[in-house]
């Protein structure tokens, strides 16, 4: 029982770490000729120790579609995760991210997004976002690419526990640096991304969040 235990901490834990979502590292970049493509994987576990079972399922699913003239991107990314034992959930939660990317320049691009996070048993059970901004590609060669964006976000946060919602105006920076080794038949072979996110409100910039991820 306390193996189990154990085992249910580390996941709710993995995933507490994980609950603000790097996008750029779910972005699919497509060839110039490729106008769709989807991604997508269920994850199933169940074991039993005696009586003591844990049962996890994870599906997830990621699109994006090009428009015929290439200049628009439709981009979508999602997943649902249940971690159950005994009839209680010790993670129950989902994710949805849309995103709209209009090319305007070969360095200026317009976006605008939503997305939803739930998750039942956390502290800020909901959270929900609506923004646009600017998204510049600063460095573009086949071994480095380089993108900077800036965006407005307003977010809606829902605590059960204290029946309080919260309503945010934010700041969204990135920066995002990829390092890229191909093959002699120029296949990405090894892609190393570094992504910075800052987001502060813009009424209190001690109010931020700060995401740092290298993949």
């Amino acid at each position: 029982m306390k193996n189990l235990l154990l085992s249910l901490l580390l996941l709710v834990l993995a995933h507490s770490l994980y609950s603000q979502v790097n996008i750029e590292s779910q972005r699919m970049q497509l060839e110039d000729s490729t106008r769709f493509a989807l991604r997508g994987d269920v994850m199933f576990n169940y074991s039993n120790t005696n009586g003591d079972y844990l049962f996890q399922i994870r599906p997830s699913l990621t699109t994006s579609f090009k428009s015929k003239d290439l200049k628009k991107i439709f981009f979508f990314t999602g997943n649902y995760n249940l971690v159950r034992s005994k009839e209680v959930d010790f993670q129950n939660s989902w994710f949805f991210h849309l995103r709209y990317n209009q090319k305007i320049s070969q360095v200026i691009r317009f976006e605008a997004f939503i997305q939803n996070q739930n998750n039942e048993l956390f502290t800020i059970n909901s959270r929900n976002l609506i923004g646009a901004g600017i998204r510049f590609k600063f460095i573009d060669s086949e071994a480095f690419n380089g993108y900077l964006g800036n965006s407005y976000m307003y977010e809606i946060e829902k605590v059960d526990i204290l029946n309080e919602t919260y309503y945010g105006h934010r700041n969204n920076s990135y920066l995002s640096l990829t390092f890229n080794i191909k093959n002699d038949d120029d296949k990405t072979v090894l892609a190393l991304t570094n992504t910075t996110y800052f987001q502060p409100l813009y009424a209190d910039f001690g109010n931020h969040r700060i995401l740092q991820e290298l993949r």
